[in-house]
């Protein structure tokens, strides 16, 4: 969810366009839903189908280098890319921004530690359909609406049914990877968003990445050694760094700044159903008529969230 050159370094990267409504309740900041070029909403859709056919990606890399290395790969070259595009001021900080980029940083490791260690274990697929019951769940406990639970609920639906109404027949350690990554994709969105909040651009997200990297990094050396320095994984690991982490993150961080997370929580439940189309184009998953029928109900649920939220957003602006 372009290269590593067009990663917007502010908000205001693209077509400069005037406010058309009033902040929204939630987001933390005072940035107005702007009209023009992607919108907040855009930005998460955008980061979604970009992470999920880096998932595929780094999928068929995992033979060369396993799971840890791809995410040692993964977060090394993102951090290089995100520190030369930012070059981030580190002076001038206080201690609760720094405690809340090591946070951050270290949930992004463990995030996708967890993740990639699914999908060595179970489809892309099912893992992305249980990782997304994080979010889920925050949605439900961080919205302060009642339509939004119906839609969580019905986006919930959708998820369970996108894995065939039950996981029992899926390798049982990667459904318990993939069910904490969830966990660890919740607590990613909090701090992403206090994180955009502290730090001006993407400097906090570019010194959050370092923090992943290096605690990471051991665990890849001891898996891969010196598998990660072949020149073709390391260029495939970087197409995995583009895809998986510096667009994605990089959007969400500045569509967080504009969105509550309730509703970007549910904007997420598109996840399973980009996943299922990097699946079927990139590694040859077919999708069933009961997939397509829960991907419909993610995509309604998802629907009905955002437009819940710019009716509020209008209301409030009236």
């Amino acid at each position: 969810m372009n290269t590593p050159s067009a990663v917007p370094s502010s908000p205001a990267s693209a077509t400069p366009v005037a406010p058309v409504m009033a902040p929204l309740p939630g987001t933390g900041g005072g940035s107005p839903v702007r009209r023009g070029g992607l919108g907040p909403v855009g930005l998460v859709l955008a980061g979604g189908i970009s992470v999920q056919f880096g998932g595929a990606l780094a999928v068929t890399l995992m033979p060369r280098t396993g799971a840890l290395g791809v995410v040692t790969l993964r977060l090394l070259v993102a951090a290089i890319v995100l520190m030369v595009i930012c070059r981030p001021k580190v002076r001038g900080h206080s201690r609760a921004d720094w405690t809340t980029v090591l946070l951050f940083g270290l949930t992004m490791a463990a995030m996708n530690g967890l993740f990639y260690q699914s999908v060595a274990r179970i489809p892309l697929g099912p893992a992305v359909t249980l990782e997304v019951l994080g979010p889920l769940v925050l949605s439900v406990v961080a919205s302060r609406r009642a339509l939004n639970l119906l839609w969580a609920g019905l986006a919930l639906g959708g998820v369970f049914l996108l894995g065939g109404g039950g996981f029992g027949s899926l390798d049982t350690a990667g459904v318990a990877f993939a069910l904490s990554a969830g966990a660890m994709w919740a607590a990613y969105i909090v701090f992403s968003a206090r994180t955009g909040r502290r730090f001006p651009q993407a400097d906090g997200l570019a010194l959050a990445m370092v923090v992943a990297a290096v605690a990471f990094l051991p665990l890849g050396i001891a898996e891969s050694g010196t598998r990660l320095l072949d020149p073709t994984t390391v260029a495939l690991g970087a197409a995995v760094a583009v895809l998986s982490s510096v667009l994605p993150y990089t959007l969400e961080l500045l569509a967080l700044r504009r969105l509550p997370a309730s509703t970007f929580a549910i904007l997420m439940s598109l996840e399973p159903a980009v996943a299922a189309t990097a699946g079927f184009l990139v590694l040859h998953q077919a999708l069933s008529a009961t997939e397509s029928l829960a991907i419909a109900l993610v995509i309604a649920a998802s629907m009905g969230a955002v437009r819940t939220q710019v009716g509020r957003g209008r209301a409030n602006s009236a």
